[in-house]
């Protein structure tokens, strides 16, 4: 400390500079201009150029580019989705219904007589499926053992009627019981006037219960469950399988030759030639209209369809994708499920629900 003491003094006085000290291992460094690092100590200056590469030297080679990242593959199409005909409607995940009570997204049946094999399927269009609203149709069926007969009911609830579900439901079973009186009667025939009566009757008694009305109120019911039906049976005959169905609205009824194949409409419809479009009046019950009894036999090749206008629309007459999309679901017996599915088809602005029954005869599996 003497030591330094002194050479500061002679410095002072004498103006000698101080001897260099020794480098400091220590040094900090700090960054400085255009991110060059000096020394604290160093003096201030310009920082260093970068030096242009020599003429004719090789370009630098350019920074490979990453590679965006890979979109995920398309979901494989499961073979439960619903079948797609021409263009499909949008996927959404479906609402609950809405209904006070249970009311499921479809229903699908099916089973064989000594005679026949039966599919029956009723599903909820993508319209109620997006907003919620309840399948407004539905379907019942039985055989009758003792005549060998398989009666069928088919409803479709009017859009408008709030609680045509219940309508369509409360049709279909009295129609099942109408015909099934009828069948063990004397004379075994079924009193087509009577089922329709009954049918109606029905429905405005289950409007009163659902309404708490204190009386039956047919405009009510009709206000409330107005619905359409085919109601109908076929039993075994001497020349093949006889058909007897009655119609209340626009469902209707079809034989489909799955040879050729070929629709033929049993029952008035909606159906499209060309660009003509024809339909008949809707009436529904409770009303009740003058009944006309379609008769028929089918034969081997033959398939007995009876739907709800959600099937019929799109069908038309059959000379279309829908038509085909039928003819080979149905050349042979699907499994039941798998009619179901076959029926829950998306095609562009079809969104009604749809009800199926499909009866063929003399049990032939395919």
């Amino acid at each position: 400390m003497i030591e330094a003491f002194r050479q500061a003094y002679q410095w002072f006085f004498n103006g000698d500079p101080p001897p260099a000290q020794p480098k400091d291992p220590h040094e900090r460094f700090v960054p400085a201009n255009g991110g060059v690092y000096q020394s604290r100590n160093a003096a201030a200056g310009p920082p260093p150029q970068r030096q242009a590469p020599p003429q004719g030297a090789p370009p630098q080679a350019a920074l490979p580019r990453t590679a965006p990242p890979e979109e995920p593959p398309p979901r494989e199409r499961d073979p439960w989705d619903p079948p797609v005909v021409g263009r499909p409607v949008g996927t959404f995940a479906p609402r609950p219904s809405t209904a006070a009570a249970y009311r499921p997204d479809y229903v699908a049946d099916g089973w064989a007589t000594p005679r026949f094999v039966v599919r029956a399927a009723s599903v909820r269009g993508y319209s109620h499926r997006n907003t919620g609203e309840p399948r407004q149709d539905d379907v019942a069926v039985a055989w009758h053992e003792p005549t060998g007969a398989v009666l069928f009911a088919v409803a479709d609830g009017v859009s408008d009627a709030p609680l045509s579900h219940i309508g369509a439901t409360s049709a279909c079973r009295a129609a099942i019981g109408a015909m099934t009186a009828g069948l063990d009667g004397g004379d075994g025939r079924v009193d087509w006037d009577g089922l329709l009566r009954g049918a109606a009757w029905q429905l405005c008694e289950q409007a009163r219960l659902s309404l708490g009305l204190p009386e039956i109120d047919r405009e009510a019911a009709e206000r409330h469950m107005a619905t359409t039906l085919v109601a109908g049976l076929v039993r075994p005959g001497p020349d093949g399988p006889m058909v007897e169905l009655v119609q209340v609205g626009d469902s209707s009824a079809w034989i489909l030759n799955t040879r050729v194949p070929r629709y033929q409409c049993l029952t008035p419809t909606k159906f499209r030639v060309g660009d003509e479009v024809f339909t008949n009046a809707v009436v529904a019950l409770p009303r009740v209209p003058a009944v006309e009894v379609r008769h028929g036999t089918m034969s081997r090749d033959e398939v007995l369809l009876v739907g709800t206008d959600g099937f019929g629309d799109p069908l038309g007459d059959g000379d279309n994708l829908v038509g085909d999309h039928f003819s080979d679901a149905l050349r042979t017996v699907p499994p039941v499920l798998k009619f179901a599915n076959d029926l829950d088809f998306s095609r562009e602005t079809w969104d009604d629900d749809r009800t199926l029954f499909a009866l063929w005869p003399y049990g032939i599996r395919g």
